[in-house]
């Protein structure tokens, strides 16, 4: 687990500073997660990690297709869970996105942004509501520089905290 922690401290060097994940990383993370599995699992090891990553990916896919998640941290939370038992995926999802929520909701509070950016996800939220069809969540590039947030941080982070016996 040591290595994936140095991977992804390497993926937030990258993240926070250019704002995306190299895709070099994501094989690299891939590459570790098989040959682990493998290690401490036998073959089939290989298999639950990579239907670990898919089955991630699957559930994050939405939020990447209506613009509110990268693709770089799509396959980062889906590359990461893999190496998490089963049962503690969707932990490890809720508390890194928690995390993120929680950065997100500082800085926007901080930037004096808050009502305004809450007035537009809920009028969003009745639009999507009324006309039944999932569309493109839009921000400005102003928006994303104030409020975005880098997703490799909070996946770290929720990644430490399992290592750590939090949950």
């Amino acid at each position: 687990m040591i290595a994936v922690c140095v991977l992804l401290v390497i993926a937030c060097g990258y993240d926070y500073r250019s704002k995306k994940i190299p895709n070099y990383l994501i094989i690299l993370l891939v590459l570790w997660g098989v040959g682990w599995s493998i290690l401490t699992e036998g073959g089939m090891g290989a298999f639950s990690y990579l239907g670990e990553v898919v089955l991630m990916m699957v559930v994050l896919y939405p939020l990447f297709k209506i613009g509110t998640m990268g693709a770089g941290d799509v396959k980062l939370l889906g590359v990461a869970a893999g190496f998490l038992p089963f049962h503690k995926i969707f932990i490890f999802l809720f508390v890194s996105l928690l995390v993120a929520a929680i950065i997100s909701l500082v800085k926007l509070w901080k930037e004096k942004y808050f009502l305004e950016r809450m007035r537009y996800l809920l009028s969003y939220l009745a639009d999507v509501a009324r006309s039944g069809n999932w569309h493109l969540y839009q921000e400005d590039s102003q928006d994303k520089a104030r409020v975005g947030v880098c997703l490799s941080g909070p996946v770290l982070l929720g990644l430490l905290l399992y290592m750590g016996g939090v949950y």
